[in-house]
């Protein structure tokens, strides 16, 4: 099973979307709340080029916010790289 990072911040409703997508789909993640962390979100933009929230990083390669997420769930490709290790 690979790994699944989840960046998220607080007050962030599409944080809460990719939350519940993963769960329902029963994908384990670590989330990290770079809510009240400067650097964790220095090294965030340094992984993916992206300040924005949420994140998803799958096995150290970033997949992109909610939007991109929503897309490899419904193209199947989530699956793929979920079961990928």
């Amino acid at each position: 099973m690979a790994k699944i990072t989840l960046y998220t911040t607080d007050v962030c409703p599409y944080c809460v979307r990719a939350k519940q997508l993963l769960e329902k789909r029963e994908l384990a993640f670590e989330e990290i709340n770079l809510a009240r962390d400067p650097d964790g979100r220095a090294q965030l933009v340094e992984l993916t080029g992206m300040m924005t929230f949420p994140q998803i990083v799958i096995d150290g390669v970033p997949i992109g916010g909610y939007d991109q997420l929503a897309a490899a769930d419904k193209s199947g490709k989530l699956a793929e790289l979920a079961a990928a290790a």
